[in-house]
């Protein structure tokens, strides 16, 4: 079993920042990307950011240029720098990790969701 312990979400206003981590323990022998996903109200889940083992970023078109993802594969953390924060960026926030454990089943796992709410 994976942990994701997520935190860092909360209020904020339109222009502000905010700083996400969500940390990845348990039965975890490597992690090859974890990221960012987010669902708002009525609509669906949709990637934010990811980042690979090897630093390797993607992010979606909405967010480029205003969200960084930074990893510390030493503490199997992922981090979501959010600034110039609008409110259509409101939504749950949830991390996703996908690698392998210790006796190589591959696994996928979700945390449990962090809100943010970005007010006008």
């Amino acid at each position: 079993q994976v942990q994701l312990v997520e935190s860092g979400g909360g209020l904020v206003q339109a222009g502000g920042s905010l700083r996400l981590s969500c940390a990845a323990s348990g039965n975890i022998f490597s992690i090859a990307a974890m990221g960012w996903y987010r669902q708002a109200p009525g609509k669906q889940r949709e990637l934010v950011a990811t980042i690979t083992s090897g630093g390797r970023t993607s992010f979606a078109d909405s967010v480029k240029g205003r969200f960084t993802i930074s990893r510390d594969n030493a503490k199997n953390t992922v981090y979501l720098q959010m600034s110039s924060l609008k409110p259509e960026d409101t939504a749950v926030y949830y991390c996703n990790a996908n690698g392998w454990a210790y006796s190589s089943i591959r696994f996928n796992y979700w945390g449990q969701g962090t809100q943010v709410t970005v007010s006008s």
